[in-house]
Parts: structure tokens; sequence; C-alpha cells
């Protein structure tokens, strides 16, 4: 859940009769925001409602996590306002300038950070936490601008004071704990360092899966590392602390990064200055909602394999609210403070159709234990682990220049159960075709199943292929062989399973 914890309007914002939609500007950490529950409720009212949809989300087998803002308050500056906590210890509360301790150090981008370091502080941060988990019956936490709560005189620290509070704290030590790893200081990109449980945004899988599937540059190399969890920034943690992701609330959603070449955010006031500008997105040949059938088919295409890479990848996938349905926000990427239809889920619109697709996806990882391995892959046929090849679409070995040539993009991944896997043993194999063009792969011996094919918008196709498997432009295919004579049908390592 985007930030539930009362927050105010910045004052430049109720100037311009906007709000702030999104919540990130907390002021009340113990109580959830009224703004969210039915009007006219009273606070007790407000928290009942709360708990009675945890308690729904649960009854769904699905776990809650929230989004908290421990890095600023809604203080701004040393300039002010003076709404609380710089009235009660402005300098134990907020980390202040070295050089001029009447500054406020802005690590944030909101005029004040937190100081997390200083004791009372931590102190107060594991109290809210430990309200949220056991008096609301939350189940974790997304710590915004996460850098901020390690940060100590020297920088970064992940033994920082906060972090090890955190780990002995016995209430929040079952609590799954998510960093957006980077913050606005020096310093502040710190993806893969945080410690023990946390799992980290991983941004560069965001960048590499766009950048392939619209062939902006990115070789197959980056493709095949972000695509197996990122082992050069986790490899001292488990696949899954890498938290994989397309679009998140800030930014294009999914459809608007098919559909624009750049951000269109001037319903924010800000002359279009604000948000990204470095959005890896394409348009398609129409800035926008187009009516040409060709255009609209080549982005529902690129969607559907973006979206089947992020659901397919090793780590743990996050899909952003809206992008199943086929949401857009106009080409805003910065829809923070619009309480409107242009950050609303448009369930009018919704397209039923991919929404099929992703809950078919959905399916297909949970079914096929090789596409969430909670190991990482070994390099060769191992008896106690799956391993993971990479091929050419010819079945030919990956040359150091294949890997890294941005010209050519097809590549196939062949996944393999551990030898002695007590499980039904079969092999994956993964297609993947990026180009404008169909591609033909060379199949190891024996039968192939189709599992899908995201050129189509069924993605279980169930037909048998033998030989060569033709994957259609700009798509993905996965294929599944039940391994009756594994010394037999096994695809043999080739090439480097590591790029």
């Amino acid at each position: 859940l985007l930030p539930v914890q009362y927050c105010i309007d910045e004052g430049h914002l109720a100037e311009r009769g906007l709000v702030n939609y999104w919540g990130y500007n907390t002021i009340g950490f113990f109580c959830p925001d009224p703004r969210l529950a039915q009007p006219g409720s009273d606070p007790t009212a407000v928290s009942n409602e709360f708990r009675n949809m945890v308690d729904e989300l649960h009854s769904n087998a699905l776990e809650v996590v929230l989004d908290v803002v421990y890095n600023h308050t809604p203080e701004g500056s040393e300039l002010g306002p003076t709404i609380s906590f710089r009235g009660l210890d402005h300098a134990s509360w907020y980390r202040l300038m070295h050089e001029d301790r009447s500054r406020c150090e802005n690590l944030t981008g909101c005029g004040n950070t937190l100081n997390a370091a200083h004791p009372k502080v931590t102190q107060f941060v594991l109290d809210s936490l430990r309200y949220w988990m056991r008096e609301m019956g939350v189940d974790g936490f997304r710590f915004d601008l996460a850098p901020v709560l390690g940060r100590t005189s020297h920088g970064f620290d992940p033994c920082a004071p906060f972090f090890h509070a955190l780990r002995q704290d016995p209430i929040l030590a079952r609590a799954r704990l998510i960093a957006e790893p980077w913050d606005a200081g020096p310093q502040g990109y710190q993806v893969g360092r945080f410690p023990g449980r946390f799992q980290d945004w991983n941004d560069k899988f965001r960048d590499v899966v766009r950048g392939y599937w619209l062939r902006q540059g990115v070789d197959r190399g980056a493709f095949a590392r972000r695509f197996t969890a990122s082992d050069d920034l986790f490899h001292h943690r488990s696949p899954q602390a890498s938290v994989n992701f397309i679009s998140v609330h800030d930014g294009f959603t999914l459809a608007d990064l098919t559909s624009y070449s750049r951000k269109h955010n001037q319903a924010n006031g800000e002359n279009n200055h604000d948000g990204r500008d470095d959005e890896l997105c394409g348009n398609f040949g129409a800035e926008g909602k187009s009516t040409d059938p060709d255009t609209i088919e080549r982005r529902r295409r690129v969607r559907r394999a973006m979206m089947a890479t992020l659901l397919l990848a090793q780590g743990t996938p996050m899909l952003c609210a809206g992008d199943e349905i086929g949401n857009s926000q106009q080409g805003n990427n910065n829809a923070y403070c619009q309480d409107n239809a242009t950050a609303w889920l448009d369930w009018e619109h919704a397209d039923l159709e991919f929404q099929a697709f992703v809950a078919c996806l959905v399916a297909l990882r949970r079914t096929e234990p090789l596409l969430h391995h909670d190991r990482w892959f070994a390099a060769s046929a191992d008896p106690q682990r799956a391993s993971v090849h990479w091929q050419l679409p010819n079945a030919g070995e990956i040359r150091v220049q294949d890997w890294h040539d941005v010209s050519a993009h097809a590549l196939a991944c062949v996944v393999s159960p551990a030898l002695d896997d007590r499980s039904p043993p079969a092999t994956l194999m993964l297609l993947f075709n990026p180009d404008p063009d169909q591609c033909s792969f060379a199949l190891a011996p024996g039968n192939w199943t189709v599992l899908l094919d995201s050129s189509s918008t069924t993605p279980r196709e169930g037909a048998s292929l033998s030989g060569w498997a033709r994957v259609p432009a700009r798509s993905l295919q996965v294929l599944r062989q039940a391994s009756r004579a594994r010394a037999a049908n096994s695809p043999q390592p080739i090439g480097e399973a590591r790029p």
C-alpha cells in the first residue's frame, strides 16, 4: 500500500488547488489517514476500518505491506513550518549541516532529513513499526528513501544503529522488510547493500527489461543477468532479495511507457519540469492514444512481453496496481498530486483480455518451481542445484562479443532441475525475441510443450514442438520438456551460464 499514515498537503500544492494524493508527507506516524476511510468516520472507526481491511486481505491470502516514510517530515527546511518535531528538539530530530548547524541537511529533496541515528529517533520509528504490526495487523514495510535510515556521520552503513535495533526487536523479527535503496544525498544509491532480511527494489531490472524489449541499447548479457536475479548485486543474499519491477507509482505506467516518448505533467503546475526525464519508453510512432491497428498491436505485444519477463524472472516480482488492466495516466509520470481521474484506476475501461493474460502468467509462475527458485542457479549440471544455460537461437555457443553486441538481441535460456530432484523432473526453455521480425530457435532433442506464447493473448497454448520453435516478433515463448531420459534429452551446457 502507498502511505496510509496521517499526512498533510504541502503549502505549494494547496496554493495550486492540489493535494498530496500519494501521501508521502507523514505527520501522524501512529494513525491511519482519515481521508482514506469512510467520510465522517471518527478516529476509532478509522482504525477499525483499517483493521477490517487487513483481515479481509489476509482471508484472501494477501499480505499487507505498508509504504512508510521515516526519512523526512512536513516541517520543511530550517525556514519551517514548525509543526511538531522541530518544536520539541530540532537538533535531535533532524540531520544538520556540518559546516552550518543552523541549516537542515536535505538528503530527501523535501527540505529536511530525519536523524535516524539518534537513539530517541530510532526508538520512535521502532515504536511506530511495532504499532502497525501489533495493533493494526500488517505484515511488513517498504521503507521510502531507505538509505536515510542507515546514514551515520560517515555516510550509509548497513550496520547502522537503526538496522541493529531492528534486527533485535522481537516483534519486528517476523516483518517483511523492503528497501527503496536510494535517497537524494551523496552515495545515496545503495542497491544490494541492505542487511539481513531486507529485499531491495532493483531499478536495474526495470531499465534493462524496458531497454531490451524497446531495443534501446541493452545487450544480451545485461538482460540475462537481470533475468536471473542480478547476482552481481545480491550474490551474498538469496535471489528473492531482488525486487523486480517494470513500473511503480512514480514513473510511467506499463501502458504509458509503450504509448509515450516523453512525460506530460503539465497538470501538476510545474511547467512539466517535475518527474523523471530519463524514462526508457517508446510510442511506436504516435504520441499517446492511437487508432492505428498496427501501432496498437505492437504496443500490446511489447506490453505482454515485458509483463511476462517480470513474472517469469528469478527474484521477487512487484506489479504496480493497474498495470494488469492497462491503466494509463495519459503520460503523467509524477501523478502524486492528482486526486482525480489522472491517477485513479480506470476500472471502466479495464483491459480484461490483458488481465486474463496476467492471471495466467501468475499461475504459470506458481506451478513451475523453476520459475520461482529460492537458490542461485548452478552454471552447469549439478546433483544438488538447478542449472541455467544460455545459448544463441541456432543453439550455438555464446561468445564474449555475443553477450555485448547491442545489434543482436534474440536469446534462449534453458533451465534444468537438480539431477536428484524428487519432484517430477522437467526442463524449461525460454525464448526471447525483441526484434521486429520472427526468429527461429533450435531445440534440444525430444518433444517440447508450449506453455506460453506472448504474441498471443492466450498464454497457455499446449502445442507440441520438436526441432525448431518459431518465435514471432517482439515476443517470448516458454517451452517445457518432461525429462524421462535425462541423460539423453536434457540440453547440454552451451556457452557460459553467466554473461
